[in-house]
């Protein structure tokens, strides 16, 4: 396995071909007016000394970067959230480039769609894949917020589509179309809920050789098996890589942008005690609040560019 720094990775620059689209359903959203310029001010996403700067193509990309983490339009909810998601960091070690084709997988209610869909509302294609039928109260709303988000703001959210899978037999586009796949803090839902394997073949199908899937999610502790932690948002990190290698990925990097030393992942109510859920309330609140969120990996998989069997992948990924 690879350890890679968010930044040296970001220099994964490449530039794609665009694709048409056969959505399941999407949003439709008015036609792009002219594009308003980002804010120009906002807390740093991390301390600068954090990040090595990036090279050659990267450059346009983080100024890009720069400028949507400090939009105006961006709640301020969500960018209280920045000090724990590092998601300039994350981005830059992702690939993710403002001329790709991306789909964020369940993007709840957008708090990455916030800094995605514009930075690719330009140049790029942002798709939003949300389960459906959406029966629980909390995914109606969150898809219900993401709707609203996108067709209140055309400047920003114009070009974004969301479009809906089933998670028993998902699809998320014509194969090979997209150049990147993301998700954050999901994979433990779908193992829960025993989809995990069918989500990660269709997030290979959907993937041109060469794209990357990006996941970011709960980190349990070393050592720790997938039953022991079962029901608590935690899932051991070689039980998400042999999820991804045994649907033809090979894991490319992973960085520690995301984690946390002071989680201690052995929380009353797993990973919902710590922020922004606070599942506790009132209950040891300022100690949880200390903490912060919860550890998290962050790992880089890669479609490999020729065919490759499951053993092939795995010992690439062990190396």
């Amino acid at each position: 396995m690879n350890q890679a720094n968010p930044a040296n990775s970001s220099s994964r620059a490449r530039s794609r071909p665009r694709f048409a689209w056969l959505l399941i359903a999407a949003l439709a959203l008015p036609a792009c007016a002219q594009q308003v310029a980002p804010g120009a001010s906002s807390e740093a996403d991390q301390p600068t000394d954090a990040l090595v700067p990036p090279t050659s193509a990267s450059d346009f990309t983080a100024s890009q970067l720069d400028q949507v983490l400090a939009g105006s339009w961006r709640s301020p909810a969500n960018r209280a959230r920045d000090v724990y998601r590092h998601p300039k960091a994350t981005l830059q070690f992702f690939g993710v480039q403002p001329d790709q084709t991306v789909i964020e997988i369940t993007p709840g209610g957008g708090w990455y769609s916030e800094i995605l869909a514009p930075l690719l509302n330009d140049n790029g294609h942002y798709i939003a894949a949300v389960a459906a039928p959406r029966r629980d109260a909390e995914a109606r709303r969150d898809d219900s917020a993401l709707h609203r988000l996108f067709a209140a703001d055309p400047a920003h959210y114009c070009n974004a589509k969301i479009i809906e899978f089933d998670p028993h037999a998902p699809v998320f586009g014509p194969p090979a179309s997209a150049d990147t796949v993301l998700t954050f803090r999901n994979v433990h839902n779908w193992v829960q809920a025993g989809t995990a394997p069918a989500m990660f073949k269709a997030f290979f199908a959907v993937l041109r050789p060469g794209g990357v899937l990006g996941v970011a999610d709960h980190r349990a502790a070393p050592g720790a098996s997938l039953e022991s932690v079962k029901g608590s948002g935690y899932l051991p990190t070689d039980y998400v890589v042999k999820l991804a290698v045994e649907a033809g990925f090979v894991l490319d990097g992973s960085s520690e942008v995301n984690a946390n030393p002071q989680d201690t992942h052995d929380h009353p109510k797993g990973v919902w005690t710590l922020p922004p859920t606070l599942t506790m309330g009132e209950q040891d609140r300022a100690k949880y609040q200390a903490i912060g969120e919860s550890d998290r990996m962050t790992l880089r998989f890669v479609k490999p560019t020729a065919p490759t069997s499951a053993a092939t992948a795995a010992a690439t990924s062990a190396r």
